[in-house]
């Protein structure tokens, strides 16, 4: 059951981020906020769970970010993974668990 959980949340994680990354790219982001966003986040072609998928300012997987993704909500709130006092997924909210370390995954060796 919980591998059918983390294929759901990777599947709609995957689809919003490349929905995501269209929104990103319209018409009315400044020049400044589209190059500042490509410094930080992932590029829309990055393999969930590979080194490329990690978002730079909230320091999660790229398709895991419920920040930058809030339609991701939805996933890690029916697996009752959720911290409703910080609007986070529970497994990535650092204000109730300071000692959690939320980790990039290394570059593959070809890199």
């Amino acid at each position: 059951m919980r591998n059918v959980i983390i294929a759901l949340i990777l599947s709609v994680s995957t689809l919003t981020a490349v929905a995501c990354q269209k929104e990103a790219a319209a018409p009315g982001l400044g020049a400044e906020s589209s190059s500042a966003e490509s410094a930080t986040h992932a590029p829309a072609h990055a393999a969930p769970g590979s080194h490329e998928d990690w978002c730079g300012e909230h320091q999660v997987p790229e398709s895991l970010c419920t920040q930058c993704n809030p339609k991701l909500a939805a996933a890690f709130k029916a697996t009752g993974d959720w911290c409703p006092e910080h609007g986070l997924p529970e497994s990535q909210c650092r204000l109730c668990n300071p000692n959690l370390k939320i980790t990039r995954p290394p570059q593959s060796q070809g890199n």
